[in-house]
């Protein structure tokens, strides 16, 4: 009779630690959906993340033609287009403005008539890239015409024109390190969230002790 009592003490005891197991594991499952949503937020963050980008006017005294080249340019959450005419006065484009120069560009690019597109010596012979061009040659042209900005990706002109859209090499090189500073940046804060969370759903979970104390009581013996 006791040991009939016995088996069943056993049978019921496993199939207790077997739903705890169960639950823990569930519960981990839970913890890693919802650890994973801080990422993809701050992932998205920085998806939205631009350039501030200042442009010097430069006005050919010959032709009165104006140009434009990047004379500033840093990563900042928000993006801004600071414009600096010939006379050293600065203004924010609004975001009408932005839309209305990328949406006169693209035209252009579908066109074929794009000095994004054409050959450096072509533009730097015509004195030098417009404003809509100067912007989209910008680190800032993914945030403000991410539709144009793919067609013109795997133009090498376009990559050309790009680094001479700058006022001088040492502008272009500061900007680039500004940049890839952010990245590194944002990649490293990133595997520290990953490894925190990890770390503290293992310590909620508990998983470890439990198996631990299911083998003191016999499971599975």
């Amino acid at each position: 009779m006791n040991r009939h009592i016995k088996k069943i003490s056993n049978a019921t005891l496993i199939g207790s630690m077997g739903a705890l197991i169960l639950t823990t594991m569930q519960g981990c499952g839970d913890n890693s959906q919802n650890s994973s949503q801080p990422e993809q937020s701050s992932q998205t963050t920085i998806q939205k993340k631009g350039a501030t980008v200042t442009i010097q006017e430069i006005i050919n005294k010959d032709t009165n033609k104006s140009t434009y080249k990047i004379i500033d340019e840093v990563p900042s959450v928000n993006t801004r287009v600071i414009l600096r005419d010939a006379n050293g006065t600065e203004r924010i484009l609004s975001q009408a403005e932005i839309d209305k120069l990328v949406k006169e560009e693209e035209k252009r690019v579908e066109a074929g008539t794009s000095a994004l597109t054409k050959k450096p010596e072509e533009v730097k012979d015509s004195g030098g890239l417009g404003l809509a061009g100067t912007l989209m040659a910008s680190m800032a042209a993914g945030a403000i015409g991410a539709a144009l900005m793919n067609k013109l990706s795997n133009n090498q002109n376009y990559q050309q024109n790009r680094r001479a859209s700058y006022s001088s090499p040492s502008v272009y090189s500061r900007s680039q390190s500004n940049f890839s500073r952010a990245r590194s940046s944002f990649s490293s804060s990133s595997s520290r969230r990953a490894t925190t969370t990890s770390s503290s759903t293992t310590r909620r979970s508990g998983f470890g002790s439990r198996t631990r104390s299911s083998s003191r009581l016999g499971f599975g013996g």
